[in-house]
């Protein structure tokens, strides 16, 4: 039996459409007894543990599990393996993320989507310090 999860944090970039939805839709209430998201925009201790930590936010968001992080690809494939399968776009994202494999290679068409939809609206990326 797994160990059950304490504390999930999910960092995303809030002025992401597509990062915003997907945190709105990915069912994760009953796996942690603590879940969490963070808008990367608004900043604060999480925030700037991961970024010296060195993780790239404008690459990939992070994903905190009991202390463990996991960013990019690993984030979507580790909350895609943890996801409730309820619901046809959970369902969708177990069945494509929950493979190492296929997760690294559709990250960064994801990524680039991110970026361009970014550009097209006239948002900024994150700015690191």
């Amino acid at each position: 039996m797994a160990k059950p999860i304490k504390n999930l944090i999910v960092i995303y970039d809030g002025e992401c459409p597509f990062c915003s939805q997907y945190v709105k839709h990915v069912r994760l209430r009953d796996v942690s007894e603590k879940l969490q998201y963070v808008n990367a925009r608004d900043g604060g201790p999480i925030v700037a543990d991961a970024l010296q930590r060195g993780f790239d936010l404008n690459v990939g968001m992070v994903v905190l599990i009991d202390g463990t992080y996991h960013h990019g690809a690993d984030a979507v494939r580790v909350l895609a393996m943890l996801s409730s399968p309820i619901g046809a776009f959970n369902w969708l994202h177990a069945r494509i993320f929950s493979s190492r494999t296929v997760s690294h290679l559709l990250y960064p068409v994801l990524r680039f989507g991110r970026n361009t939809t970014l550009r097209l609206l006239g948002r900024e990326k994150l700015t690191t310090p």
